[in-house]
């Protein structure tokens, strides 16, 4: 099961909140002077976008594992 199937982050509220804590966690981390912490929950943050925005909505193909219809 991929993450974004997960269905905890079915409802949009939940996916919104789990990256927002992610940006939050970010911008504390490089506000402290700690860019190597940053860095990383600056890739948490993109992993969620990634997960929840782009591959979450993404339309199923038509076509088989195979590529035929």
């Amino acid at each position: 099961m991929k993450d974004h199937e997960h269905p905890f982050f079915r409802p949009l509220w939940r996916r919104i909140a789990v990256t927002a804590v992610c940006a939050v966690w970010t911008a504390v981390e490089f506000a402290a002077s700690s860019p190597f912490w940053g860095v990383i929950a600056l890739g948490f943050t993109g992993y969620a976008i990634w997960q929840f925005f782009y591959l979450h909505n993404r339309p199923e193909s038509s076509t088989g594992p195979d590529g035929k219809e």
